[in-house]
């Protein structure tokens, strides 16, 4: 049976119906939450009302340097506010979800159980 030109051309096929699930790939995972230490921020402070940055670096078992870089990129994208203020004469960064984070994290953790999903019905 030959092939319809579209079907040879790698075009989409049709999906059945509207309710019908989008096909997941790993390539569409959220980049900035999938790296170790920026899901490992976003998911502490998802449980937690806020977190000190001394309490996340102990936490994550991660160097000053290297936590400042990632807690940074997520300050970037909102999805972490960072409030800094003095305890006595002691520096003190405090970092909270917020709702966008909330949200990313929910997206990329339900995007993770579909790929899981779909590897366990293969």
């Amino acid at each position: 049976m030959a092939k319809s030109n579209a079907a040879r051309a790698g075009a989409p096929r049709p999906q059945a119906g509207p309710e019908a699930p989008r096909k997941l790939s790993p390539a569409e995972l959220d980049r900035l939450i999938h790296e170790r230490v920026r899901l490992g921020i976003v998911s502490a402070l998802a449980v937690n009302d806020a977190l000190t940055f001394n309490e996340l670096k102990k936490l994550l078992r991660v160097t000053d340097g290297n936590l400042s870089v990632h807690a940074r990129k997520l300050e970037v994208a909102q999805y972490v506010a960072c409030a800094k203020s003095f305890d006595g004469r002691v520096p003190r960064t405090e970092y909270r979800l917020t709702p966008q984070g909330r949200r990313a994290l929910e997206r990329y953790l339900d995007h993770m159980e579909a790929l899981i999903r779909a590897t366990r019905e293969r």
